[in-house]
């Protein structure tokens, strides 16, 4: 049935509750558990002006790719803690959306699992959401929890 199941999480009550589900069809399927988290590469003009501490004046990209480790880490520990079996966790930059379809198609994941709605901004309201962009990108089923 199922060989390779992608989890995108972003640290929201909806993607945890995908990991559950995730996590459920692994050990019904026996399937390889992967989770995704996908940080936004900041340009010089939005880091300069997101700068809230002025006296650590970090790499915005750094900070947000920290924060992405973060999650993958806490999801992986909660999958780990759901029953889940050798999950991995994975971090990447870009646009959410097409990095998960591209990740996806890269590492042949048979489904992908996804909270409906996740820590998404104005932009999520008014260009559609990540969720809904998936399913209509990707290649293989999306299960939209």
């Amino acid at each position: 049935m199922f060989k390779r199941i992608l989890v995108p999480v972003d640290g929201s009550e909806n993607a945890l509750k995908a990991l559950e589900m995730g996590v459920q069809m692994q050990k019904t399927t026996g399937a390889e558990l992967m989770t995704l988290t996908v940080f936004r590469h900041h340009s010089l003009l939005e880091a300069s002006m997101s700068m809230v501490r002025p006296d650590d004046p970090q790499n915005i990209d750094d900070v947000m790719r920290e924060h992405a480790k973060e999650i993958a880490d806490a999801a992986k520990k909660a999958a780990l803690q759901m029953g889940a079996e050798n999950p991995r966790a994975f971090v990447k930059n870009g646009q959410p959306a097409r990095t998960i379809v591209k990740f996806a198609k890269e590492r042949e994941v048979d489904l992908i699992v996804l909270g409906s709605r996740g820590l998404g901004d104005l932009e999520g309201y008014l260009l559609g959401s990540v969720s809904h962009k998936v399913t209509s990108l990707a290649g293989c089923p999306v299960m939209v929890v």
